[in-house]
Formats: C-alpha cells, structure tokens, sequence
C-alpha cells in the first residue's frame, strides 16, 4: 500500500488486539491485488441493545487507481456480529472477493456469454402454436408461441429474421426466447 493503513475507533474504545487483527488481515490484501494505494478501516460499536452485548460494524474503503472499494458489514439481526473479530474475518473475507473480482475484470478473465444468436424463420405451425428457426450453423431450432417477446408469434413471418436465446433439453435445441 501506498498509504499507510489507516484504523479508526468509534464508540469502542482503542484495542491493540484489534488493530493487530486488523493489520493481520489487511496486510494479506494486496496477495489479491497488487495495486492496492490505500485502506482505511472503521470499526463501530453500535450501543442499541440493552439486553444483549454491543454489534460491531466494520467498514472498510480500499482505493485502487481506477476504482474504490467500499465493503460494509452490519448484521443486526445475528448473534455473530457481537464478536467483533467474527465482523472483522467477514468484511475482509469480503473485501478479498472483492478484490479477486475487481482482479480479474481488470486482466479480462470474465467470462462472456453470446447469450443472443441469429437467425431465420424457417418455418411457422400456427395451429400448433410452434415454429423453428434456422441458425447461422445451418440447425433447427424449435421455439413456441410464448417463447416470442415483442409483437409476439401472430406478427412472425417464414423469412423474418430474429434473435434467440438457446437452451438445450431432451428433446434437443430451443430458443427460450425469440426476438423478431
């Protein structure tokens, strides 16, 4: 990091333990991302319940040159945030997944999906509420009445050209959804 860490108290007094967890944790987060420039931590006690212990409130802001990361964990509801090292492992296992993802964008590892295809209308049953679709590859492909957004199945010609989006079953190759 470029700037040094940078932990902040509020409404729990300093502890050298959770700093020390702290710098522990943060210390492993540029194994994730190697241009980390700077991390700041606030951990918060929230006095609200009377009848139970206090619930901790982690956030943390991590810059990076082209984007900040803002992980925030609180949880009212569960018993486990009444520990404030279980909130600090869960917003830095946070933070890590974070970072991974923002990792992995940034090197063009994402997988892409061509979730839409083209082709023709080859054939309409009307009474049958069906019809079938010619891919790019030369394949058939089965699509119903429901399945057509827009207009809908009644506006469909043999020879429009659509979008689809292909799902496989047992009976083989449908477009789940056809755009005319």
């Amino acid at each position: 990091m470029q700037i040094p860490l940078q932990i902040t108290f509020r409404g729990i007094p300093h502890s050298d333990a959770v700093e020390a967890r702290i710098r522990e944790k943060a210390g492993k987060l540029d194994r994730f991302h190697s241009h980390i420039m700077s991390c700041r931590v606030a951990v918060e006690a929230e006095h609200h319940h009377h009848h139970q212990g206090n619930q901790y409130h982690i956030r943390i802001d991590i810059t990076t040159p082209r984007k900040e990361l803002v992980i925030s964990r609180e949880h009212h509801d569960k018993q486990a945030y009444e520990d404030v090292y279980v909130a600090i492992r869960d917003a830095f296992d946070a933070a890590t997944r974070q970072l991974e993802d923002y990792a992995r964008i940034q090197r063009g590892k994402v997988k892409t999906h061509n979730l839409q295809s083209r082709g023709g209308v080859i054939r309409l049953l009307q009474e049958k509420d069906h019809g079938f679709i010619e891919s790019e590859d030369g394949r058939e492909i089965y699509f119903h009445r429901n399945s057509v957004s827009g207009a809908g199945f009644d506006s469909l010609k043999v020879g429009d050209e659509i979008r689809y989006i292909e799902e496989t079953d047992d009976l083989g190759p449908q477009a789940s959804i056809v755009y005319p």
